[in-house]
């Protein structure tokens, strides 16, 4: 039984410290970049040599940047959220990618002209010094992680592929610092500029150790996870449910998700981010997942007692965001999970509407959870349903006013494949919902 509860005003301030934090960090470690390059610790050859260098340390800060972004720092994962930290780190490697092909373009184009010789024939030249090549290895490990990120390749690749290409990233840091010990002469100006450079390298990898790594060691020994059940949902979803010691200490909550491997039944690379589709009772933590790819496909077949090991919990998709009393609940597919378990989140109070995108009635994941939820809730359930077409836009403007009338003055969550959320979004940009009030978790490759 629901009782009435007043309603949770908005924290923005933990979202807004978070963003500043990254904004000041950005803007802050580039004047420094800018003056460190102005301060060189020896003169430059000639100007093409001099634009190389100025690339160069800019990729250097860049790739620490990314590091951080890729370091799941619960500090950031849990006020921003997943699916706004992936635009800043697909944006970092895009800007990534580009300095690495300027940066060796232009030093190559300046040492050529020095030794004068052509350009082709400065390739060898530099290869022939083991820090260089070593550069030009990592250089070339990031083309190749570029290459399956763009969206054509993406599409054509299953998550696992994906995944494990860019494993290769651990590889291109070590090179890469490699490199820039025997020629990072940007930063080799001073004691104190070669302290303040390898401090920022030691802080990024250092939290991506301690995030991704020493942290979750750490927590899957406290917890001793097990898989305890494993139940079919459909024929395409299942649900699996994961057991352990004192697991009200992750302090997960509805909305969020955890990084999950099955160590002995997949390979040890193979990580998926999959949402509690329950909200966690201290005792157990559901996920459920739909069969796309090889190792959710294979979740059927996961024995009891299976080991599992986590990292997490992360996400924003929470009703700590919450900025007004009621509340706007969007699914498209599998992405049902986290909204089902928001629903069961007291924190959410006030009026309640569900909207859920399916193909068909048959496709629709834990309809008869939601509904039962939706029913003791006191709120409303849409179920949408049949191919989209020209003259059926479940998400225009038009429907979304036409199913909740006052959708502008509601927090609205939102989980669902990138397509679905992003035509979500325009239309709450078009029905003048704020950005605070919008919560989103979209389906994207991340690392």
């Amino acid at each position: 039984m629901y009782t009435a509860t007043p309603p949770q005003v908005r924290r923005t301030g933990q979202s807004r410290a978070a963003y500043l934090t990254l904004w000041v960090f950005l803007l802050v470690n580039l004047l420094i970049v800018e003056v460190m390059f102005v301060n060189p610790s020896r003169p430059v050859p000639n100007t093409l040599t001099g634009i190389g260098r100025f690339l160069g340390l800019h990729l250097g800060f860049v790739m620490a940047l990314q590091l951080l972004l890729i370091g799941r720092v619960p500090f950031l994962e849990r006020r921003i959220g997943m699916d706004k930290l992936t635009n800043w780190h697909r944006w970092t490697g895009f800007t990534i990618f580009w300095l690495v092909l300027l940066h060796p373009t232009f030093v190559l184009l300046g040492y050529a002209r020095l030794d004068r010789i052509s350009f082709l024939e400065e390739i060898p030249n530099l290869a022939g010094q083991t820090p260089v090549l070593l550069g030009m290895i990592a250089a070339g490990l990031v083309c190749v992680m570029a290459s399956t990120s763009v969206r054509m390749a993406r599409r054509r690749m299953s998550y696992e592929a994906w995944h494990a290409t860019h494993m290769v990233v651990y590889v291109m840091i070590v090179l890469s610092v490699i490199h820039q010990v025997y020629e990072g002469s940007s930063f080799a100006s001073s004691t104190l500029t070669k302290a303040y450079w390898w401090a920022l390298w030691a802080f990024a990898i250092g939290a991506l150790l301690v995030n991704r790594l020493f942290v979750p060691l750490a927590r899957n020994a406290r917890h001793r996870l097990r898989v305890v059940a494993v139940v079919p949902e459909t024929d395409q979803a299942v649900s699996v449910y994961v057991g352990g010691d004192r697991l009200d200490r992750l302090r997960a909550r509805p909305g969020q998700f955890f990084w999950w491997r099955f160590p002995g039944h997949n390979s040890w690379w193979q990580v998926n981010p999959w949402s509690l589709s329950a909200a966690p009772d201290g005792r157990t933590l559901r996920l459920t997942a739909k069969a796309i790819g090889s190792t959710s496909a294979g979740l059927r077949q996961l024995p009891v007692g299976t080991r599992v090991y986590v990292e997490g919990p992360y996400g924003a998709l929470t009703t700590a965001g919450r900025t007004r009393e009621n509340t706007v609940l969007i699914a498209g597919g599998i992405g049902v999970t986290p909204i089902r378990a928001l629903l069961e989140d007291r924190d959410l109070t006030g009026d309640i509407v569900v909207l859920y995108r399916a193909r068909t009635p048959a496709d629709a994941v834990l309809i008869g959870e939601l509904r039962d939820l939706v029913r003791a809730r006191g709120a409303r359930l849409h179920l949408l349903t049949g191919r989209t077409t020209d003259g059926s836009q479940p998400f225009s403007p038009e429907s979304l006013r036409g199913l909740v009338p006052d959708i502008a003055d509601r927090d609205v969550y939102l989980c669902g494949p990138a397509a679905m959320a992003a035509t979500v979004q325009r239309s709450l940009r078009a029905l003048r919902v704020p950005a605070r009030q919008r919560h989103i978790e979209a389906f994207r490759l991340g690392a």
